[in-house]
């Protein structure tokens, strides 16, 4: 039965929940398909290109799936890719990323888009594949649907993009896998960049007392205040909804928590970030605490002190996304730093083969990590 692929409407979302339902159950941990409000802003954000797949016979809805992004940014973000389980092999999760790219890469409104692919089959990795995006990175426990979940990111990029990448001298020498898995990914080159020693980690506090300030607006409201110019932060996609600051006051951390999904971003901390790098460690602590089991950071390539930090704390580079920022005629390089307090089991995971030598980064970086180096005795 063919369908027909057009905008999403607000008369729409009800029968949206119900696919995004028989899709995920009752455990999809985002507000696109499960809230109405949300969703109604979505479909009517000029940034954001909400498809659906309209079967013209009942009306009834066989797929969904949007390309989001924010004002002044140029990424965007494919989500909410859902196909009803009566239309699975059918092509039609296909059909639904080449008319997202066509609307929005095709289009000229954004240089990169990146998705978070599960890994509980090879299916959604072969899908977005098959229409241009490649493997940057593997995101262990990132999410928590109806049991804990790793994600691969994927990323495709606008003609021109990864070729003007501004250039980073060093990097720690423990990213050097990575950056050699991403290079045989995009047929980039890091050939002049030196893995060197890590940047010596900052002294932990004296005392490590953190408050957690959970009141959304508020804390977006301070955010705006603190960071009006966003030069001095970046992390597309994700609004802070809570702030961390020791007793005295001396820095906060804003960060967003998905308590659905049990992970956090630790978007940046004012005066700077570099203020609280000290505390890595409590504030991890405080949002496991809070309920997140998946703490990320996005670190700029070329802030070798701040990945190193992140480091030192038990933070793992898991992915690295090439060109994601743009700055006048060129485009930097961000790496996805993570931390989980939960076992990680790769029992259930599923790898296509592209994605698989960064699974074994992961392995090898987090044996690293976490395995005592072995003695050999004289």
């Amino acid at each position: 039965m063919s369908v027909v692929i057009e905008r999403a409407t607000s008369a729409d979302i009800a029968d949206l929940r119900q696919l995004y339902y028989a899709v995920y159950g009752p455990h999809y941990p985002t507000s696109l398909g499960t809230d109405p409000a949300e969703m109604a802003r979505l479909i009517q954000d000029p940034d954001t290109l909400w498809l659906v797949a309209r079967c013209p016979a009942t009306e009834g809805l066989a797929g969904s799936a949007a390309v989001h992004s924010e004002p002044g940014s140029r990424i965007g973000r494919l989500e909410g890719l859902a196909v009803h389980p009566d239309r699975r092999g059918s092509g039609l999760a296909g059909q639904l990323t080449r008319a997202l790219c066509a609307g929005t890469l095709d289009a000229g409104r954004v240089d990169s888009v990146y998705a978070t692919v599960r890994t509980v089959s090879a299916g959604p990795q072969r899908v977005v594949a098959r229409n241009g995006f490649r493997p940057v990175g593997i995101l262990p426990n990132a999410v928590d649907v109806s049991s804990r979940e790793s994600l691969a990111l994927y990323a495709r990029y606008s003609p021109g993009v990864l070729d003007r990448r501004v250039p980073v001298t060093e990097v720690p020498a423990s990213l050097a896998p990575l950056l050699r898995t991403v290079e045989g990914s995009l047929g980039i080159s890091y050939a002049d960049t030196v893995a060197t020693e890590p940047v010596p980690a900052p002294a932990p506090p004296p005392v490590a007392r953190l408050e957690m300030v959970e009141a959304p607006a508020f804390v977006r409201r301070r955010f705006q205040e603190r960071f009006p110019d966003a030069d001095r932060w970046f992390y597309p996609l994700h609004t802070p909804n809570i702030l961390l600051t020791p007793d005295d006051g001396g820095f906060e951390v804003y960060a967003y928590l998905n308590r659905t999904g049990g992970y956090c971003a630790l978007v940046t901390a004012h005066p700077d970030p570099a203020a609280a790098a000290g505390w890595l460690e409590p504030v991890t602590r405080t949002l496991t605490r809070a309920g997140a089991g998946y703490v990320e950071a996005l670190v700029p390539l070329d802030h070798h002190g701040a990945l190193s930090a992140f480091a030192a704390q038990g933070f793992i580079a898991g992915a690295l996304y090439p060109a994601m920022r743009r700055d006048g005629d060129g485009f930097h390089d961000y790496v996805v730093m993570s931390r989980t307090t939960e076992h990680i089991d790769f029992r259930g995971v599923v790898v296509d083969a592209p994605l698989q030598p960064f699974l074994d980064s992961y392995v090898s970086a987090w044996a690293s990590t976490y395995l005592p180096s072995r003695e050999v005795a004289s």
